[in-house]
């Protein structure tokens, strides 16, 4: 690799200084770099990536970092590399200390790109579509304003399946399988796989689980009537952003998007490694 584009969270001022440290490593072995600015990010744009043929993205922070990268980013096919200045980095793969080594094996082209799935939602309020965007991690349908629980009616590839009264509903891929669907007991899915995993948060019942479906299969959730077919609220969130206000009758479609994230693989480290790792920390 010889052109890089660094992102980091601006929230974090070790992230600055280490995003400026690697910029000035770089430029020092004779590759380009540029770092995206903070004006940049208030405006969510990245306008040096249409004038520099950028072939990594290295993004500093925690996976929420890159979860907003990859969204943001998602129609360049451009591989990112995470470097964990947060907490559990299940994406982000290079802890701080092992930077300079990384960037090393970038510059000689010894790295595997692994790409990983992701879900294309489409938001339909008062029956037409207000909102369409992708996630990396999950879509999250949840209660809005009054704190009780919402019905949720669920329908796969046109076919009723379930309404789950509960606080709400998560749709997430195999990458988000260990974020927001573990903590509601979600299973854990290796990453590579391909397919859909619906989680409901809180359900008002005894015996329900996670279901997983197709990367073929489409959901439709739907916000069912309230209490004494009153209104209900909720809302629908991206990677836990571009949040959309959802009332009765609205719904959500959700199916595999044409697009996918690719990851930078230095260390040929197996997920389950990773995923021991991780939770003995935890």
């Amino acid at each position: 690799m010889k052109t890089f584009y660094i992102i980091a969270n601006t929230d974090k001022a070790e992230s600055l200084r280490l995003s400026e440290e690697i910029a000035a490593y770089l430029t020092s072995r004779g590759k380009h770099c540029v770092i995206r600015s903070q004006e940049q990010e208030q405006k969510e744009a990245h306008g040096e990536l249409l004038k520099e043929e950028v072939e990594g993205i290295l993004v500093l922070g925690g996976d929420g970092t890159l979860l907003r990268a990859a969204r943001e980013l998602a129609d360049r096919r451009i591989p990112f590399l995470g470097i964990n200045m947060g907490h559990l980095g299940y994406l982000a793969e290079i802890e701080e200390q092992n930077v300079y080594s990384a960037l090393e094996k970038l510059i000689a082209d010894e790295y595997t790109i692994e790409e990983r799935m992701m879900l294309s939602g489409s938001v339909y309020v008062n029956g037409a579509c207000v909102e369409q965007d992708v996630a990396l991690n999950d879509i999250v349908l949840n209660r809005f304003g009054n704190l009780r629980v919402v019905d949720y009616e669920v329908y796969v590839n046109e076919q009723y399946l379930n309404s789950f009264t509960a606080d709400g509903i998560i749709v997430s891929t195999p990458t988000g399988s260990t974020g927001y669907s573990l903590s509601a007991g979600g299973p854990i899915i290796s990453p590579t796989a391909s397919m859909l995993m619906l989680t409901p948060i809180c359900p008002h019942t005894l015996n329900s689980r996670s279901i997983v479906f197709s990367s073929r299969d489409r959901i439709r959730i739907r916000i069912g009537e309230g209490r004494r077919g009153g209104l209900d609220e909720a809302c629908v969130t991206f990677d836990g952003d571009t949040c959309v206000q959802l009332r009765t009758g609205d719904y959500v479609e959700i199916c595999k998007s044409a697009e996918v994230t690719r990851i930078l693989k230095i260390n040929q480290v197996s997920f389950l490694e990773v995923l021991r790792n991780k939770l003995s920390r935890s």
